[in-house]
């Protein structure tokens, strides 16, 4: 694995082939999001969607947490909340990345991480990790996605129990729920989600971006007009030449060369 960039405001950006992994580095935070932090992966989530030779990316946390979401101490400090213009909270709940990213989670993911891991698209989890939204125990409220994600992933009972205590759940359950794609052993997350993440990556990357910009922005679309709207996003993808490579590939028994357009 390639470093592309050095560890900058509780960041570290590294290169696996077409593959990007953002680390978010304040072990002695419990990986806590400050401005800077928030900041600089809006910025690396920025640089990630405009380079055509990164597919997917993984975002992990160092040391044994994943995220323990906004940094309090800052903020009593300060006032600052941790806050991009555009991708807004932590650099990425308002807007993720066009292309797939994927979460891998050990330990904690409270509050901020909870939101930040329902913000990607895959997420992985250690068997001991645990997840919890308890912003109604400091006098908050879960407002960086958490309270409008939950209620898509999960029963209406379930999200409201979570929502309501503050009370954490394992990942165990979640998988059994399907919020959490994979559980692994502990310390493993990072590794399983590199390799998910390279499985996508080998794919055509228009397809996947387009497949993903479909099943979000689908979801409030009239019943009656759900084809019509697809219809030009998936015209564009099938006479692409990515489309004509995937065909030719097929029929001459190879490993096809993407070009993403």
């Amino acid at each position: 694995m390639t470093t592309i960039d050095t560890t900058t405001a509780g960041l570290r950006v590294e290169r696996d082939g077409s593959v990007l992994l953002l680390l978010l580095d304040r072990p002695e935070r419990r990986n806590a999001i400050d401005r800077p932090t928030a900041l600089a992966l809006a910025s690396a989530l920025d640089e990630f969607d405009a380079d055509d030779t990164l597919r997917a990316a993984v975002l992990a946390g160092a040391g044994d947490t994943f995220c323990a979401g906004m940094d309090l101490k800052a903020f009593s400090a300060t006032g600052e909340r941790p806050v991009h213009a555009v991708r807004g909270g932590f650099g990425i709940v308002e807007q993720p990345p066009v292309k797939p990213i994927v979460a891998a989670v050990e330990g904690a993911a409270f509050g901020g991480g909870f939101e930040i891991a329902l913000a990607c698209d895959l997420i992985v989890a250690g068997e001991s990790a645990g997840f919890a939204l308890p912003e109604v125990k400091r006098g908050l409220l879960a407002a960086a996605g958490g309270l409008l994600r939950i209620r898509d992933v999960l029963p209406r009972t379930l999200a409201a129990e979570l929502v309501l205590t503050g009370e954490p759940i394992d990942a165990a359950s979640l998988a059994a729920l399907g919020v959490i794609n994979r559980v692994v052993p502990d310390g493993s997350a990072r590794a399983t989600a590199l390799e998910l993440a390279r499985t996508i990556a080998a794919n055509a990357p228009l397809a996947v971006r387009e497949s993903k910009r479909i099943m979000l922005e689908s979801g409030d679309w009239p019943v009656a007009e759900r084809f019509d709207r697809q219809r030009p996003i998936a015209d564009g993808v099938r006479g692409s030449a990515d489309a004509k490579e995937g065909a030719a590939a097929f029929v001459e028994k190879r490993a096809p060369r993407w070009t993403g357009r």
